[in-house]
């Protein structure tokens, strides 16, 4: 009984710990520009609509790179923490740098 208890123990710990692991950045992610007015993007070119997938905290900043962009447009966000929010979708935009 003792073991299993611990068992059980061990295997929520693992499955919270998981919750937490940071997702790594794709190479240009870092310097990608979130941004959350239309003014910002004007003279920039859209290059496709990302979204947050279902069951999965991806790093948008990945996606906007992964279809060419290096701007962030927010269209959709939630879970206002402090000054912070998840970034549910948005547009990636090839802005001149």
């Amino acid at each position: 009984m003792k073991r299993e208890v611990l068992s059980l123990i061990a295997v929520a710990t693992l499955l919270l710990l998981t919750g937490c692991v940071t997702t790594a950045l794709a190479p240009g992610a870092a310097d990608v520009q979130i941004v959350r007015s239309a003014a910002d993007v004007a003279s920039c070119t859209a290059v496709g609509n990302v979204r947050q997938p279902p069951d999965l905290n991806a790093d948008m900043r990945n996606l906007t790179v992964g279809v060419g962009g290096n701007t962030l447009f927010v269209t959709e966000e939630s879970g206002r923490l402090q000054a912070s929010s998840l970034i549910r979708a948005g547009v990636a935009y090839r802005c001149p740098k």
